[in-house]
């Protein structure tokens, strides 16, 4: 009787055909549309995922690039197939990713003044600019100390959440973004970090609203409750190298974020002046 990749255990070791079974699983693929997208034969890729064939090192790639499968796990992917991996992993602090590096910095200063940060694949922080400090005032000094994790500080009762007037809207848009990236690399850091933010307390919003839009807004924000300037309103957007071939610099995003409103823009404005 054979496992259903659905029910292994994250511990159990997978071979090339479980985890390829999981992975079109995951997106919601059967064997032949895989196969069409892919041009391969859908009777070698059903041998292929009940382990009656190995794949080749090209198409295990071609594979993991039509199911979107991360960089860091396509190298698991050709390790499981007994393939070296294709994919190299650098420091940031590597002379190689000094463009990159530029890139980041130049990026996040053009933001200014309004904030924005860079951080790793579980949202660890890289850098951020000047306007950073200011929706991050008040929050507890252990929050603070690298490395920085951007989601528990925002949603930590000790970093940002007492000042998050739309508590609960803001934090089922985190932790829906934060479980679809779970589901698409399952890495156990980020599973145990979605667990420790899910038990964070909810705020006083009803959930039902949380996930209602209200009238004339087009995406979630960021309502934030200052002491000397009210509330203030921002949007934000992720940005991501486009055609990245290291994992380090695949795992890099950025999120700007933008004042929703002519007052949040004054403020930051005046502020960082």
């Amino acid at each position: 009787m054979s496992t259903s990749a659905a029910t292994l255990s994250p511990s159990t070791p997978l071979d090339i055909g479980a985890l390829l079974r999981r992975w079109r699983d995951q997106r919601r693929l059967s064997q032949m549309e895989l196969a069409l997208e892919a041009d391969v034969s859908t009777r070698h890729l059903s041998f292929v995922e009940t382990g009656r064939s190995k794949p080749s090192r090209e198409m295990v790639v071609k594979l993991a690039e039509h199911l979107d499968v991360p960089l860091r796990e396509r190298n698991q992917l050709l390790l499981a197939a007994g393939y070296a991996p294709a994919y190299p992993e650098s420091s940031l602090e590597d002379s190689e990713l000094s463009q990159v590096r530029e890139a980041v910095r130049q990026l996040l200063v053009a933001h200014e003044p309004f904030p924005a940060v860079a951080v790793d694949r579980r949202w660890e922080l890289v850098d951020g600019n000047a306007g950073v400090a200011l929706i991050t005032a008040g929050a507890a000094a252990h929050l603070l100390e690298p490395p920085v994790n951007a989601l528990r500080l925002s949603l930590h009762p000790e970093g940002m959440a007492p000042r998050i007037a739309n508590l609960a809207e803001w934090r089922t848009h985190v932790l829906g973004r934060l479980r679809r990236e779970v589901t698409a690399t399952q890495d156990p850091q980020l599973k145990a970090l979605l667990a420790e933010l899910s038990e964070y307390p909810a705020g006083d919003d009803s959930a039902t609203v949380a996930h209602l839009p209200r009238h004339g807004e087009i995406v979630v924000p960021l309502r934030l409750r200052t002491d000397d300037a009210g509330e203030l309103t921002f949007m934000s957007t992720i940005t991501t190298f486009g055609t990245p071939l290291d994992i380090t610099v695949s795992e890099l995003s950025i999120e700007a974020f933008f004042p929703a409103d002519a007052h949040t823009a004054q403020v930051l404005r005046a502020t960082l002046s």
